[in-house]
């Protein structure tokens, strides 16, 4: 058996966790691992870890937390004199310098939520379910100075259910992500993995969430709309104004009704919203302020009429 092979592990979230936690256990050599500095969270805003750093004081690894990394010439000492064979970059959450890149003689390999050149950048997730695929995966990358243009190395596909949301469907992809990567390390050990490289022309962007990507747009159709809440869970999840406050919809299926976009109709404990073409039917709602509730609930408790609107 071929000797194990030195590792720099660089990751922060907790879709990271799997990996790392499947490379120590496999027998590779993680010498350090690397993640964002401790932020603060809670009412109290005391400093919290990464999920990567408590998997790492878990395994007793030593840890580093640098500030920056660009120009960072401690960082860059430390990492040099481990004279790591690769670097695993999983969800880090900054941009490599060029000498890191050249630094291992195998690369800096990532490990990326989607079927690369789709969904290219921080929420590859969330898009790939809000905007109706049915299919996603895992690709390893070796990464080059670009936004997750490097050359593929291996890929996995699996379903998107009609029920995943986001937070369903991230604990999957990332373990399989961490054997894929196994994989990938032991075929470039072992020098049969031929990198490809990416078809640009096909390259679709995942860009970050932000709060207004919750906003309904009744316009849409009821499954459009269906597809966005199901991805953009937990956050910024998909809300409406209703009465001037916001009402976040977290579950719901598609009506074969037909209603103007916004509008509501209430039948018994039913509600239904006008979207283009169709209804939205809500089960899930969660008024500002208020806890998550059943739309029966919301149809006692508010009183909502038929005719009224939903805002976008």
């Amino acid at each position: 058996m071929s000797p194990s092979l030195t590792l720099v592990f660089c990751g922060t979230p907790r879709f990271a966790v799997s990996t790392l936690e499947t490379l120590v256990h496999t027998g590779f050599l993680v010498r350090l691992a690397v993640t964002q500095p401790d932020k603060p969270r809670g009412r109290g805003l005391a400093l919290s870890p990464s999920p990567v750093k408590q998997s790492a004081l878990a395994l007793e690894l030593p840890i580093t937390q640098p500030e920056s990394i660009k120009s960072n010439d401690k960082f860059r000492a430390q990492l040099t004199a481990l004279k790591p064979d690769a670097i695993i970059v999983v969800g880090y959450g900054r941009i490599l310098p060029q000498w890191m890149i050249a630094l291992p003689r195998l690369g800096n390999i990532n490990l990326h939520a989607s079927l690369l050149p789709k969904y290219r950048g921080a929420a590859p997730i969330q898009w790939a379910i809000a905007r109706g695929e049915e299919l996603t995966g895992v690709t390893t990358m070796r990464i080059d100075a670009g936004l997750d243009t490097g050359d593929i190395l291996l890929q996995k596909e699996i379903p998107i259910n009609p029920t995943d949301t986001a937070e369903t469907l991230a604990p999957a992809l990332a373990a399989i992500g961490a054997n894929l990567m196994v994989d990938t390390l032991r075929g470039l050990q072992a020098g049969t993995i031929k990198p490809q490289p990416q078809d640009h022309e096909k390259a679709t962007l995942a860009s970050i969430l932000k709060k207004e990507d919750g906003r309904i747009d009744f316009r849409l159709s009821a499954q459009e709309i269906c597809n966005r809440l199901r991805g953009f869970q937990p956050w910024p999840g998909a809300f409406a104004t209703f009465r001037g406050k916001n009402l976040h919809i977290w579950d719901a299926a598609v009506s074969k009704r037909s209603l103007p976009p916004g509008e509501l109709l209430v039948e018994s404990d039913l509600l239904f919203v006008g979207c283009g073409g169709n209804a939205l039917a809500p089960l899930q709602v969660q008024p500002e302020g208020k806890k998550h509730m059943a739309v029966r609930d919301f149809v006692h408790g508010y009183r909502p009429q038929t005719g009224e609107k939903l805002g976008s």
